[in-house]
């Protein structure tokens, strides 16, 4: 590959990060990379609205790299599943579909966990206080099946991040699976990001840490009516031994165990994540 640019050159962050991109949809698939959209994903990256916090974290979660290997485009529907308080992709992926395209929020419903309600008003309070940002942003309830997140195959894109595991442990996973079906459109793509559990042990002793076998995942995905057509390494973190005391959330951002050890966990940074692309069958 040749490099990015001689010595004497002086690259933007930009550019670096179109440059990252490029390499890891090279790498993880062989679809063309939609280079004006990528290239507005790089400059929602670089705004000044996204929070201190977000942008930190994009060293681990590498948001360019996998909304260009997903194929987001700006006139694209999305459906964000459980995009939380913090709303991590919502403040790249709404501004970026404001004009041309729809972004959906499908979050808690009444049913929730009181704490999860509570990050779920202040979702609400944050789409209304930025209203140049966000006052385009649909909000629907998600919980397993039991809402409609979308009208049936009006979907381009689902996309759900480290939601998985938890679906899987509180069997929802089947009915989560059955709503994103419906909202897609024939062909539309599922996007699915979780930590990657290890191939040494069974699923089921895996529940309780957070972490997912990539194999079962994909099996229990293809079975609900999909098929995978892509896997990306842009989240995979070697350093990630997999068996810690409190599972992935004795990991950065979590750090559940507070001081104890949290420069041994920082060194490692976060999860292992497998990164997949399906299509609606």
């Amino acid at each position: 590959m040749h490099s990015l640019a001689k010595p004497d050159e002086v690259v933007s962050p930009i550019a670096w990060l179109l440059a990252a991109a490029m390499v890891s949809i090279v790498a993880s698939s062989c679809a063309p990379v939609p280079m004006r959209d990528a290239s507005d994903l790089a400059q929602r990256l670089a705004a000044p609205h996204r929070s201190a916090g977000n942008v930190a974290r994009d060293g681990f979660r590498h948001p360019l790299e996998v909304l260009t290997f997903f194929g987001v485009r700006d006139d694209s529907t999305v459906v964000e599943i459980l995009p939380g308080s913090g709303g991590y992709y919502m403040e790249i992926l709404a501004p970026h579909l404001k004009d041309k395209g729809l972004y959906i929020a499908a979050n808690r419903d009444r049913m929730a966990a009181p704490q999860y309600l509570a990050d779920h008003l202040k979702l609400l309070a944050r789409l209304k206080a930025e209203p140049a940002l966000y006052d385009k942003v649909v909000v629907t309830q998600f919980n397993a099946d039991l809402h409609e997140i979308a009208p049936a195959g009006s979907a381009d894109f689902v996309l759900t991040f480290r939601n998985l595991h938890n679906w899987i442990e509180r069997n929802e996973v089947d009915g989560a699976l059955r709503a994103f079906h419906k909202a897609l459109k024939p062909g539309g793509v599922l996007g699915v990001v979780d930590h990657r559990g290890r191939t040494d042990q069974p699923q089921q002793a895996q529940l309780k840490s957070g972490y997912v076998r990539q194999d079962f995942a994909i099996a229990l995905i293809e079975k609900a009516g999909f098929k995978l057509v892509g896997s990306s390494e842009t989240n995979a973190n070697p350093r990630d031994t997999k068996d810690h005391p409190e599972g992935v959330w004795t990991l950065p951002p979590t750090y559940r165990l507070k001081d104890r050890d949290r420069a041994k966990y920082a060194a490692i940074g976060e999860s292992d994540r497998f990164t997949l692309k399906f299509v609606k069958r």
